[in-house]
């Protein structure tokens, strides 16, 4: 793994709204929420949001990495004190400038290479195997699916290993050789005065192999664009917007290094009768006058079969009852969560004589006023 350019410029917390000793869970949280809000399905032509949505996934990218993280606090600590790796201060300036002049990438990898075990002097190597990028697609699925977890696949093109050489950028039956110029090293000397730089080698462009015979199919690159496919198991109870992270399933390495991550963000649809709250499912239950006051068993439809609830008598309107068990599905020993039922009480219309002599009945049988307990409290609070 190597800094990049980025990492010095840019507070990736920041960013994402967090402190630097945020723990995973809370970065978690505060990744999902920014990306809820910024997401292009949900600012469609806005590319102010757009781009802000892209900063959030790369600092997440690096953030969420726990080896990632912990390189990237150790090039904000360096930022904070102004010295480098090989105790070289930086100046005002920041890292736009070195000696009255600006900076480009390449002295700033020989600057800061060492840190992440480059060559001599501190010189980052930029030839040899190197990680490939982390991507990112979606996951479009049912709520059923994404409340009992399903294993999908998932569709989208990007860099593989290239069929033919398998990665080597060689013509099968060929292999690479070393480079004659930098000895297999990737980069060669360059003295400036008083100071000594590493540069990549011009004739290898630091990967420290040439290719007398390159792949027909790749070009001697190594990789290719094509079609993948890759199947992601998604746990019980996944949320909408969730980012499920597929190990070394990302683009290719170049030189024979390990392929990237891939990061799948699941895209829960909607159901026609239950929400979400967690691994609670939520249910809106209409019953009528008659059953909230006296109380009655009612059928509840559940993601299964329907079960039957209680419900008590004299219950009002906006009552939850908690049915155990029927919510998503269990996961890693976590147990399955719950149905909330909110009592929703139905208010019959009279259309009929004989329905409005039954209500005027009812209301001679009930001839408290609800109101004159509300009425008792605000002459309490208004009193002197």
């Amino acid at each position: 793994m190597t800094a990049q350019r980025e990492w010095f410029e840019k507070d990736y917390y920041e960013v994402l709204g967090v402190a630097p000793d945020v723990t995973d869970k809370e970065l978690a949280r505060a990744y999902k929420k920014l990306a809820k809000r910024y997401h292009p399905d949900a600012n469609a032509g806005d590319t102010a949001a757009e781009e802000h949505f892209k900063e959030i996934s790369a600092a997440y990218d690096v953030l969420g990495d726990g080896a990632r993280r912990a390189e990237y606090d150790e090039v904000r600590r360096m930022v904070a004190s102004g010295i480098g790796p090989d105790g070289l201060h930086v100046g005002p300036g920041g890292f736009g400038g070195f000696a009255g002049g600006p900076i480009d990438d390449e002295v700033l990898g020989s600057l800061f290479g060492g840190l992440f075990g480059g060559g001599p002097r501190g010189a980052r190597r930029r030839g040899g195997p190197h990680r490939g990028s982390d991507l990112e697609t979606e996951l479009h699925l049912s709520f059923a699916d994404a409340t009992e977890g399903v294993t999908s696949p998932v569709r989208f093109t990007a860099d593989a290993a290239c069929h033919t050489c398998g990665g080597s950028g060689a013509e099968p039956g060929t292999s690479p050789q070393a480079c004659p110029q930098c000895g297999g090293s990737g980069h060669v000397a360059v003295d400036q005065g008083p100071f000594s730089f590493s540069q990549v080698c011009p004739r290898c462009g630091g990967t420290g192999r040439i290719i007398p015979d390159p792949c027909p199919t790749c070009a001697g690159r190594g990789v290719e664009r094509r079609p993948r496919e890759v199947k992601v198991r998604v746990p019980p109870g996944v949320e909408d917007g969730q980012r499920i992270r597929v190990k070394s399933r990302g683009a290719a390495g170049a030189s024979g290094g390990p392929p990237g991550d891939l990061y799948v963000v699941v895209r829960v649809g909607a159901h026609p009768l239950f929400g979400r709250r967690g691994r609670d499912l939520t249910l809106r239950l209409p019953v009528t006058v008659a059953e909230a006051a006296l109380g009655a068993q009612v059928k509840v439809p559940t993601l299964t079969e329907p079960v039957t609830v209680r419900i008590p008598s004299g219950t009002p309107s906006g009552k939850v009852l908690r049915v155990r068990g029927r919510g998503a599905g269990a996961h890693r020993g976590k147990p399955a969560g719950d149905l909330l039922v909110t009592v929703d009480v139905q208010v019959p219309v009279a259309s009929t004589d004989e329905q409005r002599a039954a209500v005027e009945a009812l209301a001679r049988a009930f001839p408290d006023d609800p109101r004159d307990a509300l009425m008792a409290r605000a002459d309490e609070r208004g009193a002197p």
